[in-house]
């Protein structure tokens, strides 16, 4: 509200999947691994965990892959990086993913907010949370028939363990407080999340 904005609601896609043209069994396997990362935390994480991330737009991450300028990437969810080829030339997908879950922010000009009728803002409200409930059904179902389609085509699909995972966090900890220190809003960002995650067992 104080920069005249006001939010409806977040949804998110679910957790995306790892594309890589080597095994990755767990955190040791990063450890010089030239990927592609979108700018910002995510790379910061990688680069903490060992990794050589490459900020490279999504358009050329298949050529990337194919000529071998990088070994992996973080790209999208399992069904999307399956459906433009990744899984052809990237037989070694993590799934779940360990690094990444994106959101959809859907937000409205305050003052617009403050003239619409209760019931209308009721209804954007609702369809948002109906966008987050149905956005995650539908991808996870994709995913799930993508992965065998994925296994009939070569393609091994490699979950971490949970030790593995809990490795990988620790090294996203680290980073997240760095960030959370930039300001007093990434702080309470920080605070909230982190509250939620250990109230819910998730940062064991």
């Amino acid at each position: 509200h104080p920069y005249g904005v006001h939010a409806i609601g977040v949804a998110t896609s679910g957790l995306e999947a790892f594309v890589s043209t080597k095994p990755l069994m767990g955190v040791a396997d990063l450890q010089g691994l030239k990927m592609r990362s979108p700018e910002g935390l995510v790379t910061e994480t990688f680069a903490a965990a060992g990794a050589a991330p490459v900020n490279l737009p999504t358009s050329e991450v298949f050529t990337a892959l194919d000529k071998g300028v990088v070994d992996a990437a973080d790209y999208s969810a399992f069904s999307v990086n399956h459906s433009v080829g990744l899984h052809d030339i990237a037989k070694h997908p993590v799934y779940p993913g360990f690094h990444s879950m994106p959101l959809l922010e859907v937000s409205v000009n305050k003052g617009q907010w403050d003239s619409m009728s209760s019931d209308l803002q009721q209804i954007l409200e609702f369809s948002v949370d109906w966008l987050a409930y149905e956005q995650i059904s539908i991808i996870a179902m994709a995913d799930l028939e993508a992965i065998v389609e994925a296994r009939a085509q070569g393609a091994t699909v490699h979950n971490w363990s949970q030790e593995e995972r809990a490795k990988f966090r620790a090294f996203a900890r680290e980073q997240w407080a760095k960030k959370a220190a930039e300001s007093a809003d990434a702080q309470r960002v920080f605070d909230s999340l982190t509250s939620y995650m250990e109230a819910q067992g998730l940062l064991r």
